[in-house]
């Protein structure tokens, strides 16, 4: 069985990558009819952020990604906390140092060159404690120090695997560092924790960002030391920003929670992360969960590094808020209508601005001038599609004006089929008629409806009202 997992670190919001991880990892378990598995890696405690996992499980849940087995869903492999897992990590450290693959370290940071503290690789480089005799051990055992646990690495020798991305991968042994397994404090590193996790939860298929490549010859040393098999690997590649630089919080780049405040659907966002680094061999972009489920193909990753557009992604958000039902619209955008709406049809103005909406937090501008006629000026009555000019727009109003007050019958229709027998009578294009009526109904150069649906929200009083404060303007 397939069986895959998503392991955030508490550490603090879910940003871009670590959706696409859990959405990948996602739809890869859901397309085998497999098991996909949250785990929560809090095993550094410095960087541990108490409200980033009930982060976790929001984003998930905003998303549309419903583990199997988590913290709160024992499958069996539990449990799904790794700070609450530290004596399994104990054990197994314990093993390895009984078969010669680990080795206690009682170095301080003091003790290291000035090239490993600065995270420069040295190649050859084996920590100093590598070689104490068992009695050297027991003697520093003695003396109180508290030692940490370092992997064993081979001295010689290669270590090569097979990603689904990036193809076969060998990397010379010496090259690699004796990494930290079991810190002094007793918990485990990520390196270590994730090894034996993923072992024991059985999980067949690892998917992470492509950082982690080269850390990847270790951990199956790790996995050769225990005899166990290793799982196979997805490494992913980066998403960056389109100027090329790496996506970051600090210079504002947003979490999906951000980008879900900024008016975009759960829905889209998790299409449009779906594409970042994949494609389905087609023209399509359009995807729900199912779809992505049914397309989603492993093998069709690419290893080239993928931009974030917001640009894309507020296309891509219109298209799901097309695709909505005008039910389903109409009770979202009821959260962002501006309180001065009250007294107008809210379901009439949503049939209005849906196929207008890009992202939600676009509606309080779209319908804004229906509470308030915004200031505006006169050249707006001009407009060359529709052969509109100053005169034409204050000819127009001029003579629509009587027309309108004496109209008793006030709706949608009955204005447009008075306003269409006007123009033909007077041989204007109906275009000619409704732009200057649309422009001193809305004040705006674009609106979410033409000049009679508009006339028919706003109600015959305040039409009229705003047609003669358009005329003052024309003078």
């Amino acid at each position: 069985m397939f069986r895959t997992r998503f392991a955030p670190s508490p550490t603090g919001y879910m940003h871009i990558g670590n959706l696409r991880t859990a959405l990948y990892a996602y739809l890869i378990a859901k397309k085998a009819d497999g098991k996909f598995i949250l785990r929560i890696e809090d095993t550094d405690q410095n960087r541990n952020v108490p409200e980033a996992v009930a982060a976790i499980y929001r984003g998930l849940e905003l998303a549309g990604i419903s583990y199997d087995e988590g913290p709160d869903k024992d499958g069996g492999f539990g449990p799904y906390v790794q700070s609450q897992r530290l004596p399994i990590y104990k054990t197994y450290a314990q093993k390895l140092l009984a078969s010669g693959r680990a080795y206690y370290c009682f170095c301080g940071k003091e003790d290291k060159p000035a090239l490993e503290a600065s995270n420069e690789r040295v190649e050859g480089y084996r920590d100093p404690c590598r070689d104490l005799s068992s009695k050297e051990v027991e003697a520093r055992f003695a003396e109180g120090l508290v030692p940490v646990v370092r992997q064993r690495i081979p001295l010689e020798g290669v270590s090569s695997f097979d990603d689904h991305v990036y193809g076969h991968i060998s990397i010379e042994n010496r090259q690699l560092d004796d990494q930290v397994l079991l810190k002094s404090d007793g918990f485990p590193t990520y390196n270590f924790a994730n090894v034996v996790d993923d072992h024991l939860m059985e999980v067949s298929h690892v998917i992470r960002g492509q950082e982690y490549l080269s850390s990847t010859p270790k951990y199956n040393l790790l996995y050769e030391a225990f005899g166990w098999e290793h799982p196979d690997y997805i490494h992913l590649p980066h998403i960056i920003r389109e100027d090329g630089a790496k996506m970051s919080k600090r210079k504002g780049d947003p979490s999906f929670e951000d980008l879900v405040r900024m008016g975009f659907l759960p829905q889209a966002i998790v299409n449009y992360v779906a594409l970042l680094g994949w494609n389905p061999g087609d023209e399509r972009e359009f995807f729900m969960m199912e779809d992505l489920i049914d397309a989603f193909d492993m093998d069709r990753i690419n290893k080239a590094n993928a931009a974030f557009s917001i640009d894309k992604l507020r296309w891509l958000n219109g298209e799901h808020i097309r695709s909505l039902s005008p039910e389903a619209f109409h009770r979202i955008a009821l959260h962002f209508y501006p309180k001065g709406l009250k007294g107008f049809d809210l379901a009439k103005i949503s049939q209005l601005i849906q196929v207008r909406t890009e992202t939600l937090t676009d509606i309080p501008q779209l319908v804004g001038f229906l509470a308030a006629l915004p200031e505006y000026s006169e050249e707006l009555f001009e407009n060359q599609k529709s052969k509109s000019t100053l005169e034409s727009s204050r000819v127009v109003l001029e003579a629509v004006l009587p027309l309108l007050e004496a109209l008793e019958a006030w709706s949608n229709e009955g204005l447009f089929e008075v306003l269409k027998a006007f123009a033909q009578e007077r041989g204007f294009k109906v275009g000619t008629v409704m732009w200057p009526i649309r422009t001193a109904l809305s004040g705006k150069e674009t609106s979410p409806g033409g000049a009679t649906e508009l006339a028919a929200l706003l109600g015959k009083e305040e039409s009229l009202r705003r047609i003669k404060l358009g005329l003052s303007k024309l003078g």
